[in-house]
């Protein structure tokens, strides 16, 4: 199969074994957190930020397809109404990265058919979390995005997205200071990779949490493409040169994260490096480094999938099982496997 067609091939199989009605509600599409599952059996878990990117995938899908208002534009539209239903009616949620990655995905989709006459519920929903992420952009530590209401740690999953947000809106200043902000306070030196945040403690001392993950590098290279500049493109040519030798295989795929949230932490990555990859503004090698790092790792997930009654299971890690010892498949690592097929396949778009 061509990228086209595993890229469809994975969106038919995670939607068919995730996709359900919230509840049994008619009009309602969530991706369920594991299956199989029974209809009510998630009532108690949320993962909003699953959701938000089960979106993003649906607008790949609806790219991919050029059907802007097509069938996997209406199901993206449907996880939107279906995320506020769940979430107690309202898209304001306890964590910045959350709102930030539903903004972005929801201004994608209305990107899709800006004239259509769903844009006004899009507009509403992106109004309701700029603010939230205005909020969350302070001045304490010298800037930043608070990851949470807790405010009480800075760091990159929510400030990268929200200052990708704020580019994409026109907001370039606030844009500029988030990254810029990153940039000083949570790049390591030594790696060129971006460090996960920064803890402030109740005493008003710091921590730095240095742990790093491919997911963090992927809205600060979005940011440094949407603004454009000649340093932040070149900024842009250095992290992927980074992540090319710090996080990846032997075979030149990503590295994975694990189950759990971190199954989808690669997925976000091959996003933004395809997005790159197809972005004449920088050097033939960045870019071909890019196209490389998505398309070997799209290369390990199909290599690893195996076959179930519903379509194509998809490996959590590269080299590791897709399931769960009781059988059950989590939808952030099929939805990862997705992604990063649909970014393979934005790479050689159909003729």
């Amino acid at each position: 199969m061509d990228a086209q067609q595993r890229a469809a091939e994975a969106a038919r199989s995670v939607i068919a074994r995730h996709g359900r009605r919230l509840a049994g509600l008619p009009g309602t599409h969530l991706g369920r957190i594991k299956a199989p599952s029974r209809a009510f059996s998630e009532l108690g878990a949320w993962h909003y930020w699953w959701q938000a990117h089960y979106v993003d995938a649906l607008v790949d899908a609806a790219l991919r397809e050029r059907e802007p208002d097509g069938p996997k534009a209406a199901l993206a539209r449907r996880v939107i109404r279906s995320i506020r239903l769940h979430n107690l009616f309202r898209y304001v949620n306890s964590f910045t990265d959350d709102m930030a990655w539903l903004a972005l995905a929801a201004q994608r989709l209305q990107a899709l058919d800006p004239g259509a006459r769903h844009s006004r519920g899009l507009d509403s929903l992106q109004r309701t979390l700029n603010r939230q992420l205005i909020l969350a952009s302070t001045e304490e530590l010298g800037g930043g995005s608070f990851w949470s209401k807790a405010r009480d740690f800075k760091n990159t999953p929510a400030t990268a997205p929200v200052s990708l947000y704020f580019a994409r809106s026109g907001n370039t200043a606030r844009a500029r200071a988030l990254v810029d902000w990153l940039r000083e306070r949570l790049l390591d030196q030594d790696t060129g990779l971006f460090l996960d945040g920064i803890h402030l403690q109740p005493d008003g001392s710091t921590t730095v949490a240095r742990e790093v993950y491919s997911y963090n590098q992927g809205p600060v290279l979005g940011s440094y493409l949407a603004l454009g500049t000649p340093d932040d493109l070149r900024h842009a040519e250095e992290l992927i040169q980074a992540v090319a030798e710090r996080l990846t295989h032997p075979d030149g795929a990503l590295q994975t994260h694990g189950p759990g949230d971190g199954a989808l932490f690669t997925g976000i990555l091959a996003r933004y490096l395809a997005l790159a990859a197809r972005d004449d503004r920088l050097t033939t090698t960045a870019r071909g480094t890019a196209s490389a790092l998505v398309t070997r790792t799209a290369d390990a997930f199909w290599a690893g999938r195996g076959e179930s009654s519903q379509g194509w299971v998809f490996p959590r890690e590269t080299a590791d099982g897709a399931s769960r010892p009781d059988g059950t498949v989590e939808f952030a690592a099929q939805l990862q496997a997705w992604m990063t097929l649909e970014a393979a396949a934005s790479l050689t778009p159909a003729a």
